[in-house]
């Protein structure tokens, strides 16, 4: 399928308006593993006829990890600076792949002017299933599958329903990790701490989380177990962050040929069925 992509500029000179703003955000601009869920998320928007607009290159980065590593001075900048963008065109729904800037534009935009109806992008699929735009195939009926919560999405957001509706609408049987929902632990990347390097301590917050994950996979209950081998085995999650340090956690126990970190959107992209 032709991936289409319109500017909100190009909407404006159309003398039209999308339904829908796709907040792209940096991760997923310019980092080359989220760009695959870029790509995946804008599939689905053009599978199921869903009219949406991005900034281009009008759209900064967001705030969050100014904010975050406590520069209020350069975060209010980059807010005023998208916020003057998005009430030009007059945006009032935004979708994004990413719980950070979710987080900002939602909760912290507010006060500097910024108000709108922001989504996760497991929200706004979720809406498509249920409006019967999208349906999908069990096709992971046969994987084992453990759920990641982003800290942002979860403990930040209350978001914890609609990522697991997906997951069991895609066939999926969910093994929850000891940690998980208002009980979860980060990935190691919130906080701005994905752009430094990690305080001295026993092990580091990403290997301690992938290491959780895989004994839920049951790596340490398994070894010898032919039929568990043969299992496809996915660590999944909804955030290019927690995607980036879950990957290098597998890397570091050498597992990369045995588990796959996917983006929810990338699970239920393989599952959309072609005709409704």
């Amino acid at each position: 399928m032709e991936i289409k992509v319109k500017t909100m500029s190009e909407w404006q000179q159309e003398g039209k308006e999308p339904e829908i703003l796709f907040w792209v955000g940096s991760a997923g601009s310019f980092d080359e593993r989220a760009k695959k869920i870029t790509r995946e998320f804008v599939n689905i928007l053009n599978f199921c006829r869903i009219d949406f607009g991005v900034l281009g290159t009008e759209e900064s980065a967001s705030g969050d990890v100014a904010k975050r590593s406590g520069n209020e001075f350069l975060f209010q900048m980059q807010a005023l600076m998208n916020i003057q963008v998005l009430n030009s065109y007059k945006i009032n729904r935004i979708v994004t792949t990413c719980p950070h800037d979710y987080n900002t534009i939602k909760n912290e935009y507010k006060s500097l002017g910024g108000v709108y109806e922001v989504y996760h992008h497991t929200e706004f699929i979720s809406e498509l299933i249920k409006s019967n735009k999208l349906n999908l195939n069990e096709i992971y009926n046969d994987a084992i599958i453990t759920y990641h919560d982003p800290c942002y999405l979860g403990r930040g957001n209350n978001i914890y329903k609609s990522p697991r509706e997906l997951l069991r609408n895609s066939g999926a049987k969910i093994s929850e990790m000891k940690r998980f929902k208002n009980k979860s632990f980060c990935c190691g990347a919130g906080g701005a701490q994905m752009f430094k390097e990690p305080e001295k301590g026993n092990q580091d917050i990403n290997i301690n989380r992938t290491k959780e994950a895989l004994d839920t996979l049951g790596f340490n209950l398994n070894k010898l177990d032919t039929n568990f081998k043969k299992k496809r085995k996915i660590i999944a999650t909804g955030c290019p962050f927690c995607n980036t340090m879950l990957t290098d956690g597998i890397k570091n126990q050498n597992k990369e040929s045995e588990v796959e970190v996917l983006d929810i959107v990338e699970i239920i992209s393989k599952a959309k069925k072609d005709f409704l």
